[in-house]
């Protein structure tokens, strides 16, 4: 079962690609470990046009440089809140005297966060040309291919006091139901964590679902998650494959 804020239930990489510096928004290193492993980076996803993800073979833990010594900022881990295997996406890849390196979103409280682990940790990389963008003033999802529109639906996102978050976050799971009152028959489980509902099982992970209430789309009536009409949402599951980037605005 989805363990999200809207139930109580528990629910190759290839020389030369997007060749870019990867500096902007990359995760504070301190001086000792910015200075002494400077690296060659490889920018790996635009989170746009094209995105690659993977899921882990080790646990290794992610670090705030790619550097041996690095402050850990996490771990990695085999599977998401609903046992389906956990998804990273990927945005460069760093050559240093330490070894090669990967840059990663890390799913988990609080959001937003990114971190280095090693390259070995994981296998071949996905690749995936679409992304989703949900505007939350005009209560809109698009979905994108190739940067373009291929799907637009009215949603429901978060009241004033349970907020649907804003940022970057990501597909981390496809989920399908017999029947169920409180996400219709499809689901995407996302990278995002409700802000006030912590304590919520699986720590309040924000999904995209159906609803049994659509008369309440377009609105604002959930406790984070993005709600849509049954057959929308049905549409946008088939459509949208795993590692795809969110863009919650």
């Amino acid at each position: 079962m989805l363990r999200t804020v809207c139930s109580g239930m528990v629910g190759v990489v290839a020389a030369g690609l997007l060749a870019a510096p990867a500096s902007a928004g990359e995760p504070a290193a301190s001086t000792s470990e910015s200075t002494a492993a400077p690296a060659r980076v490889i920018r790996l996803s635009d989170e746009r046009k094209l995105t690659r993800w993977g899921t882990p073979m080790r646990r290794n833990g992610i670090y705030a440089a790619p550097a041996v010594g690095a402050r850990p900022v996490g771990r990695l881990r085999f599977f998401t809140e609903d046992r389906t295997p956990e998804v990273y996406l990927a945005l460069a890849l760093a050559t240093n005297r330490y070894g090669t390196w990967l840059r990663i979103r890390i799913p988990g409280r609080p959001n937003g966060r990114s971190g280095w682990v090693r390259r070995a940790a994981f296998g071949d990389l996905v690749t995936n040309r679409h992304r989703i963008e949900i505007d939350r003033r005009s209560l809109h999802i698009r979905l994108f291919r190739d940067g373009r529109r291929v799907f637009t639906a009215r949603v429901g996102i978060g009241a004033p006091l349970t907020p649907t978050p804003g940022g970057r976050f990501w597909i981390r799971e496809k989920l399908r139901f017999k029947s169920s009152k409180l996400y219709g028959r499809f689901a995407l489980g996302t990278a995002a964590y409700a802000p006030t509902l912590s304590e919520w099982p699986g720590g309040g992970v924000i999904g995209i679902h159906g609803t049994a209430f659509p008369s309440l789309i377009p609105g604002r009536p959930s406790h984070g998650c993005i709600r849509m009409r049954n057959a929308s949402m049905a549409r946008l599951w088939l459509m949208t494959p795993l590692g795809t980037p969110v863009r919650i605005r």
